[in-house]
């Protein structure tokens, strides 16, 4: 899949909910170039509402596609703004004009505007990407300020942009309005993007839940507590908070960043790719787990940020428990619980696992700890029987509670001291998780090895030499090492290098127990 162009900062958001709809004024039935340079008056109160789904859905190619369009005078579908006394909303059309935007202001991602809308904290993969689409566009087709010079210097530019620019002043694009209050024009965008491109069920749901908690914190997490600010209203206090713990709960998901394939390192993110098509959904998801038995009631309006900062520090501690340095830490190494063995992030094992781990009790993280070692030597033996599950439940989500009840039928079966072979084969002959069948076809290829190829022997040979935990014996990953004493301080254990040891946060501070 192609890394998409993040045009989101290029037209910002806006609470459209206003009483009064009427707009001032004579309305723009074409918008022009110079409509859209920064500065220009119609740019400047240019909004999307509030409820609109970020602008990152095109690629490269698109962009450039769409910008090449417009020069050459190809029929571009109309935009469909509605207009209230202060902006004009786009309701239908973000990414056309954000593609024109882009190249008017050279901005894809990683300009001035973005800049200033990211307060200058732009992730790698958006410029990159963005960086690649100035090139392809300035290659393919010439960059805007090229066609501005055309028209005071010929001489300066290639031919092809020169006949370009002279057309440039009758180029615009066709403007429709919607009539009516701030609600018919949500219900116009709805309808219009339900047809002919759909909405997916996630970004319907966050767009009907903006202003509850769930909804505040999926966009939170989602950008690091940067971009459009859902929680502008929220009380000084509480939006420093928020966005603090959103920072805090992007990275615990998705730091160390995912490398490109074929991998080479085990320093792999929990969550996977934090700019991926599936990272929002997957956000989603593990907040409402997080949530689901909480007393507090998410589907209201958050009124102050309490409720969403509530909902932030429940994500924060099921995070900091799956991996990181907090003594209560398991410590679980990515490329064993959430990655397959070519290295592909997998989404039900991660949300399976935090199901999992939000129904332990510390008895049950202690009984976990005891049989981890053979647990883990299932995960990644048996990895294939997972995929066989979804298959069967014919995705992800569909797949998570019947994972979650596998890993503990194997936990269950590993502490009546069953060898994980043993425990596998029980499981597959009862049925009770489908047809699963430990039989793998072995797939053979000719020429080079390919970059799945290369990243099942680099994870197989790098998790064979991999350090474990001196109590448990399970994987250490980098985000949650402890350095421990073999014999305690008050058995008058040394604090020299040979009484030190590598071992999971809460190994080592539950060494007591599990010893």
């Amino acid at each position: 899949m192609a890394n998409k162009v993040n045009l989101d900062a290029l037209i910002p958001r806006e609470d459209f909910e206003i009483t009064e709809s009427r707009p001032v004024g004579t309305r723009k039935s074409t918008l022009s170039d110079s409509d859209l340079r920064d500065g220009e008056f119609f740019y400047t109160m240019l909004r999307k509402p509030d409820f609109q789904r970020e602008t990152s859905e095109w690629d490269s190619k698109k962009v450039v596609d769409l910008v090449e369009s417009f020069l050459i005078g190809d029929l571009i579908p109309a935009v469909i703004l509605w207009q209230n006394p202060s902006y004009t909303f786009v309701i239908d059309g973000a990414h056309r004009l954000g593609a024109l935007i882009a190249w008017i202001n050279d901005d894809y991602g990683d300009g001035k505007i973005s800049k200033q809308f990211y307060e200058s904290i732009i992730p790698d993969e958006q410029m990159d990407i963005a960086s690649k689409t100035r090139i392809l566009v300035n290659k393919k087709i010439g960059s805007y300020q090229d066609h501005l010079l055309a028209l005071k210097d010929p001489n300066k530019v290639k031919p092809e942009v020169r006949a370009q620019a002279q057309k440039l002043a009758n180029l615009a694009i066709q403007v429709q309005y919607v009539e009516g209050d701030a609600k018919k024009a949500e219900k116009s965008f709805i309808k219009i993007n339900q047809n002919p491109s759909t909405i997916n069920k996630t970004e319907l749901k966050i767009i009907e839940a903006r202003q509850t908690p769930i909804g505040i914190t999926a966009r939170a997490i989602a950008r690091a507590g940067k971009g459009h600010k859902y929680w502008h209203n929220f009380e000084k206090e509480n939006i420093e908070k928020l966005e603090q713990l959103s920072r805090d709960v992007n990275k615990l998901l998705f730091q160390p960043k995912l490398p490109h394939k074929p991998l080479k390192t085990l320093d792999l993110p929990i969550a996977g790719e934090a700019y991926a098509a599936q990272s929002l959904p997957l956000i989603l998801e593990f907040i409402e787990l997080v949530n689901h038995s909480s007393s507090n009631n998410f589907n209201t309006a958050d009124e102050n940020g309490e409720l969403t900062i509530d909902c932030l520090t429940k994500c924060k501690k099921l995070a900091e428990i799956i991996d990181s340095n907090q003594p209560y830490s398991l410590g679980l190494h990515p490329a064993v619980y959430f990655y397959s063995p070519n290295g592909q992030h997998k989404v039900a094992s991660f949300l399976a696992i935090s199901s999992l781990l939000l129904d332990f009790s510390k008895q049950d993280f202690t009984r976990f700890t005891r049989v981890r070692e053979g647990f883990e030597t299932g995960l990644i033996r048996y990895d294939y029987l997972i995929q066989q599950i979804v298959r069967q439940r014919r995705g992800a989500s569909g797949g998570v509670p019947v994972i979650k009840q596998f890993y503990n039928a194997c936990i269950k079966s590993l502490t009546s001291n069953k060898t994980i072979d043993e425990t596998i084969q029980n499981i597959v002959k009862s049925g009770d998780f489908g047809k699963l069948t430990t039989e793998q076809e072995q797939l053979q290829g000719t020429g080079d090895f390919s970059s799945d190829v290369k990243s099942r022997v680099f994870l197989r040979d790098a998790l064979n030499g991999a350090p474990k935990c001196a109590v448990c014996h399970g994987y250490l990953h980098v985000n949650a090492i402890s350095i421990d004493h073999v014999v305690l301080v008050r058995d008058e254990g040394s604090n020299n290098m040979n009484n030190g040891q590598l071992t999971h946060p809460y190994c080592n501070a539950s060494k007591d127990i599990l010893q």
